[in-house]
């Protein structure tokens, strides 16, 4: 049969749709996903709470010890981060070291958290025995209830059943993508239990990007001179002079006790201009905004941020328990550190 050049030209296109090889190995990843989501509201509800209550309640003196082999051994890596940066001490021992030294990390406090899908990798023996002999909590997370692992564990966590990304079947793909959410899941209830709090996070990525919004205030505003500050009986056009020297679009109006007691934007400014067309003649007092938006210097630049966002405005200062000005924001420095923590 002779093929015409169209159905040709078909056949190879339908050859190299390699996106959806991609969409199929998706769709069966989150068919995964979704028969673990199912399994955490049945079949592995008690389990899984049990294991978050161990680690909880021994977190205090010990840590969470991870290991597996091979992909696994990638996955609980990342598990091990994962709980650490969230306030869950943890560490990882590469299965095939353990048996050359590494089992010396570990202690009677720790909890052992093991990761195989066939659980019947033989460089896990090692670290099942340890355990065992020593009385340290074992946990398993394996899709294998019958392996050795499943058998050995003090607490199972079992993977349901679920068709591997790989269309042959054999590259762990599904798998290792619900080990990962397992190991996310337990990360963020323990994070929950122990009520753990942004400022929390920033103590643990104090460097870097990603804890520039989680700072405090008092490191990031503004003071001393830079203040943009004047008296109720300040002339306007000296408000003025102050506004545009400092560079804020805006003058914080203090009173004889050096409280807080207004503020005076760039919209104000223009409010006034309708109403008093001899602007100049007026006073600090007769224009600014009384009782305007403060934040305390232990709050969070990312606090702020959504403070100033909710409320549509542009300047934010910073105050102590006398309501007394220590400092100043402006939204674009925070913006600025919103975009440097989002880039690459």
């Amino acid at each position: 049969m002779t093929h015409t050049p169209a159905q040709t030209g078909s056949a190879q296109a339908a050859e190299n749709d390699h996106a959806s090889v991609g969409m199929a190995t998706i769709d069966r990843e989150l068919a995964g996903l979704a028969a673990l989501r199912d399994a955490l509201g049945g079949s592995l509800r008690k389990s899984f709470n049990e294991v978050v209550e161990l680690i909880h309640n021994r977190s205090a003196r010990g840590r969470v010890i991870v290991s597996g082999i091979g992909k696994s051994g990638h996955i609980g890596r990342k598990i091990a981060a994962t709980l650490a940066s969230t306030g869950t001490p943890a560490h990882f021992v590469h299965a095939a070291e353990a048996a050359h030294g590494d089992l010396g990390m570990l202690t009677r406090d720790d909890v052992v958290l093991l990761i195989s899908n066939s659980g019947r990798s033989p460089e896990l023996a090692a670290i099942i025995h340890f355990a065992t002999r020593n009385r340290i909590p074992l946990v398993a997370v394996t899709a294998n209830a019958e392996s050795p692992l499943a058998r050995a564990a003090n607490y199972l966590l079992l993977l349901p059943p679920a068709e591997e990304g790989c269309p042959l079947g054999l590259a762990p793909t599904t798998s290792t993508t619900m080990q990962l959410a397992l190991g996310d899941a337990l990360a963020m209830a323990l994070l929950s239990a122990r009520k753990f709090q942004a400022e929390d996070f920033g103590q643990f990525h104090p460097g870097g990007n990603l804890g520039a919004l989680l700072k405090p205030l008092e490191e990031v505003m503004h003071t001393g001179d830079e203040l943009p500050l004047v008296s109720p009986r300040t002339p306007m056009n000296k408000v003025l002079l102050e506004m545009t020297s400092k560079r804020f679009g805006a003058a914080g109006i203090v009173d004889d006790a050096g409280r807080l007691a207004g503020i005076i934007t760039d919209g104000d400014l223009r409010r006034a201009m309708e109403k008093h067309p001899d602007l100049m003649r007026l006073t600090a007092r007769e224009v600014m905004s009384p009782n305007p938006k403060t934040m305390r210097p232990e709050d969070m630049a990312s606090k702020a941020l959504g403070f100033m966002n909710e409320r549509k405005i542009t300047v934010l200062f910073i105050v102590d328990d006398q309501h007394r000005p220590l400092g100043i924001v402006h939204m674009h420095d925070l913006l600025r550190m919103e975009g440097q923590r989002r880039a690459p």
